[in-house]
Order: structure tokens, then sequence, then C-alpha cells
């Protein structure tokens, strides 16, 4: 920078008017993206749009005399750190930070601030070395739709700013195709945790996502989210549909005014029992003969043996009343469950039970009983899993159970208006990603329907058996 020489009349006003211009241009865009519909009509901004909105609110300033261009740094608030510490670690002094803070405190609460905030600070060095930094602006995004500024004006004062994205609802339609887990997958096409939560819960009946699921099977969800003009989802609302390897599921208001979920022929999502009572576990014995591994001689194997971990949760395969939680012989610690229609559900090998876990209480579906144990006659830690029908064993991987239809006929009709639209909102996603085309499957039947499960749960006699 030139040094002023008062003997010589200054006539280079070229470097003069382009500060000021940049100014004027920095401040013009701010006015734009804060001002109402009438002052603005510009279309929505990207990502990149509104970052160079960001840093214009400070970079007019950059030029500060006896001083360096700001260099930008990157600041995330410690735990236990005060705001005035995390701006000082800008590398600008305690005095400065201070001035910065009391600043800030205009737009926003300065003392209660949370470990993770973070910030952009852009900093410039004094010239000849010698003194403190200054700092020549600062952008902190204080939630997901606004900003907060702070920039050096040209006489050395801090000026404050506030800058918030305009916020639309929206109805998404998410389609791709399984690479890893089924939430990494959903989450890299837009959802967040909550709707594969939702998605997930869906489908338990349905699909063992440890097993059943490999790379590449297609997926589509829709659901309704908030989202910012520059493209960021702020706020997931209801799933709406989901659709993994073919299968189906509507959601509609049903006549209580409550969501509901029904697949593509009118049936209820809730089946009887869950697929697999221990979320993630692998199957290391099947119903049937087999080589005891205890006794060494072949033996009937009246159930389902899941690996899982000691202290892995297991789950109430169905809705039903507590009948024992207690020692059982060759089970170890056992619990038994009875269910509607003489159906039952047995949990053997147990490391210990639910707290406040007792017969007589009642349990709903996927609410957690117990953890996998190896109590017992047992050579490992892992969950033996029986079902019942009325007082008789039978195979979890062939058992009969019970579905139900609405039979409202308001339901119905709400049912179907749901499904047109969201098959018409999914049809084009879904060959992009090349998911198969929805086969029409009859209309939705009254009362119950006896299907063959993939695979829900199995019974135990009453009578102990290793295993």
């Amino acid at each position: 920078m030139q040094e002023f020489d008062p003997r010589r009349p200054t006539l280079r006003f070229a470097p003069k008017i382009l500060v000021a211009v940049a100014g004027l241009s920095a401040l013009g865009l701010c006015w734009k993206l804060t001002a109402g519909p009438e002052a603005s009509a510009s279309k929505p901004l990207d990502q990149v749009q509104l970052a160079a909105l960001q840093h214009a609110a400070f970079a007019q300033a950059e030029a500060q005399p006896g001083f360096d261009r700001g260099e930008n740094v990157n600041v995330e608030v410690r735990p236990g750190e005060t705001l005035t510490a995390a701006v000082a670690r800008s590398g600008v002094g305690d005095a400065e930070a201070r001035n910065v803070v009391g600043v800030l405190s205009q737009a926003m609460d300065t003392v209660n601030i949370k470990a993770g905030m973070d910030f952009v600070a852009s900093v410039a060095q004094p010239r000849d070395g010698h003194g403190q930094a200054r700092l020549i602006g600062l952008s902190m995004r204080t939630d997901a739709a606004k900003t907060i500024t702070v920039s050096r004006t040209f006489d050395g004062a801090l000026r404050l700013r506030e800058m918030e994205e305009k916020v639309r609802e929206e109805t998404t339609v998410a389609c791709g195709k399984m690479d890893g887990s089924f939430h990494e997958s959903a989450s890299a096409v837009g959802a967040d945790s909550g709707i594969v939560a939702q998605a997930s819960k869906l489908f338990a009946h349905k699909i063992d996502f440890s097993r059943d699921i490999k790379a590449g099977d297609p997926f589509c969800l829709v659901f309704d989210r908030k989202i910012t003009e520059s493209g960021r989802t702020i706020e997931a609302g209801d799933l709406q549909y989901a659709e993994i390897k073919g299968q189906r599921f509507y959601g509609f208001t049903n006549a209580q005014g409550k969501q509901t979920f029904l697949d593509s022929v009118g049936k209820t999502v809730k089946s009887m029992f869950l697929r697999t009572p221990v979320d993630g576990a692998r199957i290391t014995s099947k119903f049937g003969v087999r080589r005891h591994p205890i006794l060494g001689y072949n033996k009937m194997h009246q159930g389902i043996d899941f690996g899982a971990g000691t202290g892995t949760p297991v789950l109430a395969s169905g809705d039903g009343v507590v009948v024992e939680a207690r020692r059982w012989g060759g089970y170890g610690n056992w619990v038994r469950i009875r269910h509607a229609d003489g159906w039952e559900t047995g949990y053997a090998h147990l490391s210990r039970y639910a707290k406040g876990l007792r017969p007589g209480q009642r349990v709903s579906q996927g609410q957690v009983i117990a953890y996998v144990g190896s109590t017992g006659a047992s050579t490992g830690p892992h969950l033996h899993y029986e079902i019942w029908r009325k007082g008789q064993r039978v195979n979890p991987m062939g058992a009969k159970i019970a579905v139900g239809t609405s039979q409202d006929p308001r339901d119905i009709a709400a049912f179907k208006a749901a499904k047109t639209r969201l098959d018409a909102l999914v049809a084009p996603k879904r060959i992009l990603v090349g998911a198969p085309a929805p086969v029409e499957a009859t209309e939705p039947g009254d009362g119950k329907k006896l299907i063959k499960s993939d695979f829900d749960a199995n019974r135990p006699a009453l009578k102990p058996r290793a295993g």
C-alpha cells in the first residue's frame, strides 16, 4: 500500500472507486437477500451464491490500512468454552474478541451457547508485524435458515447484519439403490434418520435388514420436508410411502384422523409377529432335527437360534401378556408371552430381564423384554426362540399368521386415493433406479386372511429342553 505523502496531492481515484463499488455491491446483495418479495424477484439462491453473500458481508473491508489481507479461520466452540474465548482462538486479542461478541449479542444469545457451534472469522495481521491482529469479519449460522455476519467498516467500526433464507415445504420423492446399510443408502438420497426409522419399522415384519438386503436392491421413499432456498433440508416431516425390493406401503389418514399404512392390496402393515426378535442377529440353528452341540446325538430342535453378543436387546415378537419370566432348566433364564388366538412365543438363555418385567405384564410388539445371554445348557451367547400354536411348537419359518384388512369404507376410499397419488409421484423416479413396476393386486378383502410368513415366530411346549 502506497504511503501517504502530504507534500503532494493524491490524484489516483481508481482504487477508491473500486473499493466503494465493491462495498455498495456487497450491501446491495445483502439487501436483496433480506428484502421482501416486492423488493426483489431474484431466483432462489444456490449454495455457491449463499456462500458469496456471507463472504461479501465482510469482504468489502478486507483492505484495512496498515494490515495485510484477511485470512479465513474456521473455529468450532469447544465444550465449556465461552464465545469470547472461541473468537479469541481465531487469532485476535481478548479486547477485540469481547468487542465482537458484544456486537453479536444484539442478534443472539452469546452466553448460553452449545459446544459444536462453528463460525468463520476473517483475521488480518499487522503489516509491520507489530501489534495485534484485527478481525475483519465473522460469519455464523445461528439456525438452519439464518446467518449472522459482523463486518469491519472503513472507519473501523463493526457492523452487524442478519441474513435469512426463505423456507418452503415440499413433498420429496427419493429413490436409489442399496449401497451399504439401508440407513446409509437412504441418507444418501436425502432422508434423515427419522424417516429411515419410520420406514424400517414398516418393514420390520417383512424384511430382515441384516440378511435380506443386497447391494443394488432398489428402494423409494416419499416424505415431507422443509427446505431452504439453497437446497438444504432443515426438517423432515412424515413418511408417506416406502418401497423396498418391490414391497410397498402407502400412508393415508384414516377415519379416526390418524396416519396409517397399508400394503398394495390394502392389508395392514402390522402382522402378529416380528420377523426377528433380535435386530441384526444371524440364524445359527434352524428348526428341525440336528446333532445336539452338548449331548452329542441327533435331537429335534424346536425353535430357532440367533447368534448375538451378550447384552443384545431381545424384543417382544408381538403384543401380548408375559406368562413366565423365570429360570427354566436347560433353557436358563426364560420368558414366555401369550398372544391372541392361541399363539405363544418363548425366549431362552437370557442374560437378564428388562427392568420391571414380570408375569401378568402386558407388552407391545418391539418392546425390549430381555437381553441375550448364555444361561442354562448353552455353548455360547445366543437367543433360542420358539413359537407355540395351541400348546404345540411350530416352525417359525413356516408359521401361518393372520393379517387383517381395514373394513371401514372411508378408510378404503382414502387408501385408494393416496395410492393413486403416490404411484403417480413415484413412477418417474422408479424408472430411473430400475425398480420393478407395481403389479396391480386384487382389491382389499374383508376380515382376516391367513398368509404364510417368510419368517415370524415360533412356540415352546411346556417342558424345558436344552437348545
